[in-house]
């Protein structure tokens, strides 16, 4: 995670937010996402690009408008570029396959 990220200053505060969109995903049957996940997410993600003079309540907003399966997507991705989804157990890809 970038750590010169203008919108740590938040952080604390947003936390709230980041709790409940965390619960949200656990109803929907999303398992354990953490805080630290979704806020990584958005960093990487979200916001690329910062916006001078953001306000709280827009970034509480982009809190609460993730989609799951766009942070699943995301959260797939990075599994790939970190190399822990391996398949080099023949019998599991034919399991993944069936």
């Amino acid at each position: 995670m970038e750590s010169g990220h203008s919108y740590e200053a938040y952080r604390n505060q947003v936390t709230p937010a980041l709790n409940s969109k965390r619960e949200e995903f656990e109803m929907l049957g999303y398992g354990s996402v953490s805080g630290q996940q979704l806020w990584e997410f958005l960093v990487q993600k979200k916001w690329k690009k910062q916006k001078e003079g953001i306000r709280l309540y827009e970034i509480v907003a982009e809190i609460m408008a993730i989609q799951p399966g766009e942070f699943m997507n995301h959260a797939t991705v990075e599994a790939f570029k970190l190399g822990s989804f391996a398949l080099d157990d023949e019998d599991e890809l034919k399991e993944l396959l069936k």
